[in-house]
């Protein structure tokens, strides 16, 4: 299990001193809604625990997680250091769910390649709902928290 894998996800204090001028884009699919919040919730906490000022937080809504790679294109544009991509597709009966991983993945690897402003990816690919809940707060932790310690360590290189 991931959860039981030592990721490093502890800031060193020189990072540290450069967060409260750091200022990040949450980009967030109100698809799932209940565990996009939860993700977002963990990802906002741990910005603003590790002193990132609440108005250096900049959110965007947009409607499902195909659509986050346009917000993030946006979010690029708004003077942040760093980008977190949220949202979760949980499989269906049908092949969307293949699709729609494959074309925001694929989205979002291409506007880091373009683009100079970095964006962490936290778009849960589960194959049931039990799995997005064990991993937005649940048994597995909160992928938005971790997903926010390490758009502050790209923010920093």
């Amino acid at each position: 299990m991931a959860s039981n894998i030592d990721n490093n996800f502890d800031l060193e204090p020189d990072i540290l001193s450069e967060v409260k001028d750091m200022k990040f884009g949450i980009v967030v699919s109100n698809w799932n809604k209940n565990i996009t919040d939860n993700l977002f919730d963990g990802a906002y906490k741990t910005l603003v625990k590790y002193g990132v000022k609440e108005e250096n937080i900049k959110k965007i809504e947009v409607p499902g997680s195909f659509e986050l790679v346009h917000g993030c294109k946006i979010m690029q544009r708004n003077n942040v250091d760093a980008v977190i991509a949220i949202g979760c597709i949980i499989k269906g009966e049908t092949d969307h769910y293949d699709y729609i991983c494959s074309s925001v993945s694929s989205g979002i690897t291409q506007l880091n390649i373009i683009n100079d402003i970095p964006i962490v990816f936290c778009v849960l690919t589960d194959h049931n709902i039990d799995q997005s809940i064990n991993r937005s707060g649940g048994k597995h932790g909160n992928k938005g928290a971790e997903s926010a310690i390490a758009a502050i360590k790209i923010a920093s290189i």
